[in-house]
This record gives C-alpha cells, sequence and structure tokens, in this order.
C-alpha cells in the first residue's frame, strides 16, 4: 500500500483541541475585518476533512490553485500566533522570549533604560531557570546597548556584563559538548544496539573518552549536570554496565526532585529519566525500586499541575505503559497484564503522529512477550510479525533479530512444524546478513533445528543440554543481551519442570526481592 504523504497544515489542524480550535477562532475574530477571511474558510473546511484533498480545496471555490500556497502558509502562521497566545502554552520559556522581544521593540525607538530594564528581568528569570542560551543572548543585547547609552547608574558595567558573557559561554559550550556526545553515543545504540565483543568496547570506550570535555564538576549548573549525567548513562548502556546506568539514571532523576520547580519547566527531560531509571532497574532485576519508581511517576505525571501538552502526554502514556508491561514481566504476572493490550493499541492509534515507529515495534515486542509469558503464542506471532514484516523500519538491529528468534520458539510452543522450517530459512538469511549470529542465538537454533531428529523421550534430555550450554552466558559480557528481551532460561526450565514459565519467573522475582 503506498502511503500518501502528509501536508503540514493538515496535520496541524487535526491536532488542534476543541479548545484551542475555538481560541483560534476567537483570535480571528478580535479583527473585524477577518470574519470572513479566506485563511479561516481554508481552516473550517480542513477541520472537516478526514484526509487531506487538495481537489477538494480547489472545488469549494475558496482559492485558486496559483493562490494556495500563499494562502496555507498565512493560515499556519496565524494558527503558531494563536497557538502562542493561549495561557497553556505560557511557560518561563516563552515569557523570557516574550521579555525579550518587548525588551528589543524598546531599543529599536530608542528607550534605552526601558529596554534595559525588561533584559535584566528577563536575565534573572533565564538564569535562575538554568535559560543559559537566552541568558547569553540578553547579555549580548545589553553589551550592545551599554555602547550606546552609558547609563552611568553602575560602576563597572562594562567589566560585569563582560564577565558574565564569558561565564555563559564557557557553560553553553560545555553543554554543547556534553549534548553532542549524548546525542552521538544514542545514535549508536538506535543503529548496532549494544557492544557485541571487545572491539565495540574500545571503539566506543575510546569514542566517549576523546569526546568528553574537560569541566569542574563544581562548576556545573542544572544544565549541565544534566546531559554530563545522559551522556554517562548512554555510554552504559552501550557497554552493558547497567548498574552504572542505574547510577547515573538515579542522579539525574534525583536531581529533578531536590529542584521540583524544574520539573514543570523540564517536562519532557523529567520523563525521559524516569523511564531510563526504570529501564535499568529492570535491567538489574530490582523489582521493589521499580515498582517504588513507577508509582512515584505517575503519580507526578497525575498532579494537576503537571505540564499538559501533546508531546507531554504521548510522552508519559509511552513510559508509563512500557514500564507498566516490564514490571508484569519482572514479577511474572503476565496473565494480570493483558488489559494493556487494549491501552497500549488505542494509545498507539492516539499517539501515533508523535511517537516513532522504533518505539511502537518495541512496544509490540513487549506484547508479544506478554502472550507468549500466558502461552498464547498465536497472538504473540502476530505481534512479532508486525515487527518482522516492517519493511520501513530504521531500528536496532538486535530488536529485529530477537523477534525473530521469540518468532521461532513460539512456532515451536504452537506445533507450527511447517512455518517452523520457514522461519529457521528466514532468520539464518537474516542474522547471516547483519551478521550477528552470537553464541546464544546459534544454540538456539541448532537446538529447534535437531528437533524434528529427537524422539519425545530424549526431549527432556535435549532440553537440559541447551540450558547447560545457554547458563553459561547468563553473565558473558556480550552474550548477556539475549536475555534481557527473552528469559529464555525460565522458558527451558518451565519444560525441565513441568511448570508455566509465569510460575518460574514469580519464584525468581520474590528471590530476588528477598
Amino acid at each position: 500500500m503506498v502511503s500518501t504523504p502528509k501536508d503540514s497544515l493538515f496535520v496541524l489542524v487535526k491536532s488542534l483541541s476543541k479548545s484551542e480550535k475555538r481560541q483560534f477562532k476567537l483570535y480571528v475574530g478580535r479583527l473585524g475585518v477577518n470574519a470572513d477571511a479566506k485563511f479561516l474558510a481554508l481552516f473550517n473546511l480542513l477541520d472537516k476533512m478526514k484526509g487531506y484533498d487538495e481537489n477538494q480545496i480547489l472545488a469549494s471555490g475558496i482559492v485558486k490553485k496559483a493562490q494556495l500556497s500563499n494562502l496555507k502558509a498565512h493560515l499556519y502562521k496565524q494558527i503558531l500566533i494563536s497557538l502562542r497566545l493561549n495561557p497553556v502554552n505560557q511557560n518561563i520559556r516563552i515569557q523570557i522570549r516574550e521579555l525579550l522581544d518587548f525588551a528589543t521593540i524598546l531599543y529599536q525607538k530608542g528607550l534605552y533604560k526601558q529596554s534595559l530594564k525588561l533584559l535584566d528581568k528577563a536575565k534573572t528569570m533565564a538564569i535562575e531557570n538554568q535559560e543559559k542560551n537566552v541568558a547569553y543572548e540578553i547579555v549580548e543585547l545589553e553589551k550592545i546597548i551599554e555602547t550606546q547609552y552609558i547609563t552611568r547608574s553602575i560602576p563597572d558595567r562594562a567589566d560585569e556584563l563582560a564577565e558574565q558573557a564569558k561565564s555563559l559561554s564557557r557553560q553553553n559550550v560545555i553543554t554543547s559538548k556534553l549534548s553532542n556526545l549524548s546525542l552521538q553515543l544514542y545514535s549508536m545504540m538506535l543503529k548496532v544496539g549494544y557492544v557485541r565483543n571487545d572491539a565495540d568496547l574500545q571503539a566506543v570506550k575510546r569514542y566517549f573518552e576523546d569526546h568528553l570535555p574537560e569541566f569542574n564538576v563544581n562548576e556545573l549548573g542544572f544544565r549541565e549536570k544534566l546531559w554530563l549525567y545522559k551522556a554517562h548513562l548512554w555510554y552504559s548502556f552501550l557497554v552493558q554496565d547497567f548498574l552504572s546506568t542505574y547510577r547515573y539514571a538515579s542522579k539525574w532523576v534525583d536531581m529533578f526532585y531536590e529542584k521540583e520547580e524544574m520539573i514543570f519547566l523540564n517536562p519532557v527531560f523529567y520523563l525521559k529519566g524516569n523511564h531510563y531509571l526504570l529501564e535499568s532497574l529492570f535491567f538489574v532485576k530490582y523489582s521493589s525500586q521499580f515498582r517504588e519508581t513507577l508509582e512515584r511517576l505517575e503519580a507526578t505525571v497525575s498532579n494537576p499541575d503537571f505540564p499538559k501538552n501533546d508531546n507531554v502526554a504521548s510522552l508519559a502514556f509511552l513510559y508509563l505503559n512500557s514500564n507498566k508491561l516490564n514490571l508484569h514481566f519482572l514479577e511474572g504476572t503476565f496473565e494480570k497484564g493483558l488489559y494493556l493490550v487494549n491501552i497500549v493499541e488505542y494509545g498507539i492509534t492516539k499517539h501515533k503522529g508523535r511517537i516513532d515507529e522504533h518505539h511502537i515495534m518495541l512496544l509490540y515486542y513487549k506484547i508479544a512477550c506478554l502472550y507468549f509469558g500466558v502461552g498464547d503464542n498465536k497472538n504473540c506471532i502476530a505481534y512479532l510479525k508486525k515487527i518482522i514484516n516492517n519493511k520501513k523500519l530504521k531500528m536496532r538491529e538486535d530488536l529485529m533479530c530477537f523477534a525473530r528468534v521469540l518468532s521461532l520458539v513460539a512456532h515451536y510452543e504452537a506445533g507450527m512444524d511447517y512455518h517452523l522450517e520457514v522461519q529457521l530459512k528466514s532468520t539464518y538469511k537474516f542474522l547471516l546478513k547483519m551478521n550477528d549470529l552470537h553464541a546464544v542465538q546459534k544454540e538456539m537454533i541448532k537446538f529447534l533445528r535437531r528437533l524434528g531428529d529427537i524422539y519425545p523421550t530424549e526431549l527432556k534430555n535435549e532440553f537440559q543440554k541447551l540450558y547447560n550450554e545457554l547458563k553459561k552466558y547468563e553473565d558473558h559480557p556480550y552474550e548477556k543481551r539475549a536475555f534481557l528481551y527473552l528469559d529464555i532460561l525460565s522458558w527451558l526450565e518451565s519444560h525441565l519442570q513441568n511448570r508455566p514459565v509465569a510460575e518460574i519467573i514469580r519464584e525468581k522475582a520474590l528471590v530476588i526481592t528477598r
């Protein structure tokens, strides 16, 4: 099926809530001459349309084809102005920018004292709220004004501004270098996943050390520390040092709880920090603290004062439900987690335009694991197919790999022997192509290929052999990542002991909790 390209204006109109649409019409109505404006007529038409259709717009007679592009651009701009005026969007950053804009207007009118007064107020707000990029911009404008109008009201004014500019510039440079490093490490994670061997480890370590800027930790503010912890966190993820990941994620989240106003100013970073903290707790199997962290996060997001916008709502949906699924995996309560399937499916549909394909596939993989845990292998396979058959994905190869391995196991469990053979060939081709045939995968596929030649009386013995072989890799620095995606050992134990896999995982969770 060929996907229809999305029109930016149409997507923007459809993203508006009822209150935002009402506000836009009130904004337009303030200027009486706009009551019958063409852009308002276009807005109303787009609002009613189910899909973008340029022919329908032209047939309406609102605008001629030659004028459509300009009219759409004008409408787009007017909607953004309306959204900017909406009290919901009036956060500290916009307030600081507004003061800077007003000060610029006063400066251009030659009202230097009034401009400097607003700039001083804006600068104080910016520094207090860790908005150091705009603070530097403000100082630069103050310097321009002072070169044209010497107030003489403050001694050594030039030295003070020069020192402020120097300090802010230094901090902004550190932040930029740390954010660049964090972004590059995140990119590595998406492209290739965890390190696979000593060569990968040394390459990542060398890259991290070469790009980590020099700094004095005592001079770092909230923003610089945030990017420092984020860079360390992604490095720890890449090298599979999950205790280190937990340490830096904890530092990240603790900063927000120590300075709670930052939660409401930076809700996205707050949500992401908690998500990474929960992910690291999941990997180290610390279920009791996982539950506490998740409950605290959910309580904060439910706070009436917590920022409400589309981006925050989408991230909250993604992180809360992804980690609710993980909690059921940790505790082995697969059956209790099935209620989340409908919630996740509805949320994916609702937030699809704001959640990337990679994260949607991760949710599908978790749902597949949930069904596998309750023994519903057909539904497990159905969700894995959504990942395996997705040709447009540019995502982590390791997720694609383990989706295929889990699919093999589910086909075996479902007794789908013919399909198993087809899946084996397909998985072999995929793994050889991506050069990622690691020990755990090799052993799993060798076992599944031999199944047709094993007598039923020998099956338990073969399960035991596979278990003994895989157990050696449980704490292997590079092979252990296989067990992060699928608890193969618990699955084998369930066959050896003739007990449900969920029961095995629950018992392990109780031992770890004690």
